[in-house]
């Protein structure tokens, strides 16, 4: 079985530097890669000042309006809430969402930071998907402890023997760093395990920093690719990274 991921830092539906309102080009971008499970940060939930201001701002949430056309299960969970509204992590869905909740990750009264977690029910008989989407702080000292409270959760809700991606907006700009994920967990970096290196996705035009990643345990990578050119060149000030994965999971083993 081959399962398509795409991630992204959707920058509340505008392009860099807030020039366009792009989440309908966003939305019809992300459908056509055909994915089958989406990570979604800085998704919109409610923002009613932007609403009342913004020519096309959506009647729904963000994350709702972006699986109109696909029907996709949908998760989400706020991560900052202020007068207007909140933002937060989505994970969009082809299969089943059958659980979901949200981590509070922040370690400071500034950064409020979270991680969803949403439990895919896939087919054939395999045993559920733990997807976890995660949007990490601005300080290496904070990204530090969030991983450590990640890695010690997915310890406790995954067992050994059941698959597991982590994606999302890891604002990790060392190139060569490892974290726990790779060191506690065993998860593999999709652009590290086909090229041998974290691919980079911003800033979205040039990239520089391999900010945005995607980890996996029971999947072979395939395919990983930086979106940044045609229609994806202005959607956020991140580049969106695409991912396909061969389930490569044996009873009772990973």
């Amino acid at each position: 079985m081959k399962l398509s991921l795409l991630t992204i830092n959707v920058h509340k539906g505008f392009s860099a530097l807030n020039k366009r309102f792009v989440l309908p080009e966003l939305r019809d971008s992300v459908h056509d890669t055909g994915a089958d499970i989406i990570f979604l940060q800085e998704v919109v939930g409610q923002n009613l000042r932007k609403a009342g201001k913004c020519f096309g701002w959506p009647s729904a949430p963000q994350h709702e309006y972006m699986t109109e056309k696909s029907g996709f299960s949908h998760a989400y969970c706020k991560n900052a809430v202020y007068t207007a509204g909140h933002h937060g992590n989505a994970i969009l869905s082809r299969f089943p969402i059958l659980h979901s909740e949200k981590l509070d990750i922040s370690t400071n009264r500034v950064e409020k930071r979270g991680m969803l977690y949403a439990r895919v029910a896939l087919p054939e008989g395999k045993p559920p998907l733990h997807c976890f989407c995660l949007h990490l702080g601005l300080l290496s000292f904070s990204r530090g402890k969030q991983l450590t409270r990640i890695c010690e959760y997915i310890r406790r809700v995954v067992p050994d023997t059941e698959p597991v991606i982590v994606a999302g907006d890891f604002n990790e700009w060392r190139r060569n760093r490892q974290d726990e994920l790779e060191t506690r967990l065993l998860m593999k970096d999709a652009g590290l395990e086909l090229y041998g290196r974290k691919l980079r996705t911003f800033p979205s035009r040039t990239p520089v920093f391999p900010l945005d990643r995607i980890y996996t345990r029971g999947f072979r990578i395939l395919k990983a690719q930086v979106l940044n050119k045609g229609p994806w060149r202005d959607l956020s000030d991140h580049a969106a990274f695409f991912a396909e994965a061969m389930y490569d999971w044996a009873p009772g083993k990973l």
